[in-house]
């Protein structure tokens, strides 16, 4: 079996558990998020995507609706749906996000993501990036089919 990738983007680490490249009808990932960090506004026509809350409190907000959740609470996006999340607690938080059939989102991660190790921290991001490199986030996002809603 193949060793499992991890990225890092946005403050969050990305390890992916079941992958489509590899034969999987979706992602599986296991994201880990420093407080503070979490996902911008974004939207994708293609995935549907949930999220299951493992450990600490994050902030969702879902077709406008916020909504505070924790352990075992579980997210469900509306396809294309804007939705955002963020990690409001002191501590690093934990969730699965489950994506299917996921080649927008693997491809999202991964490409716009460093990778790491699994076990490398995640790391608060220091600010919102500059507009240049938004923008650039915004173009590498669009051609793996997620819209960037900053």
């Amino acid at each position: 079996m193949a060793e499992s990738e991890s990225y890092h983007l946005f403050g969050n680490v990305l390890t992916f558990r079941t992958r489509p490249s590899r034969g999987a009808p979706f992602l599986l990932s296991e994201c880990r998020s420093a407080p503070g960090a979490g996902a911008p506004p974004n939207r994708h026509p293609e995935d549907e995507e949930a999220f299951r809350i493992l450990s600490g409190t994050y902030e969702f907000r879902v077709d406008g609706v916020v909504r505070v959740v924790g352990p075992g609470d579980w997210v469900p996006i509306p396809t294309g749906a804007p939705h955002d999340f963020r990690n409001i607690g002191a501590v690093e938080a934990s969730m699965l996000i489950l994506n299917w059939p996921g080649r927008q989102h693997e491809e999202f991660f991964s490409t716009l993501g460093e990778k790491v190790a699994a076990d490398a921290p995640a790391r608060t991001p220091s600010g919102p990036p500059p507009e240049a490199v938004l923008a650039d986030l915004r173009r590498l996002s669009a051609a793996c089919g997620v819209e960037l809603l900053v």
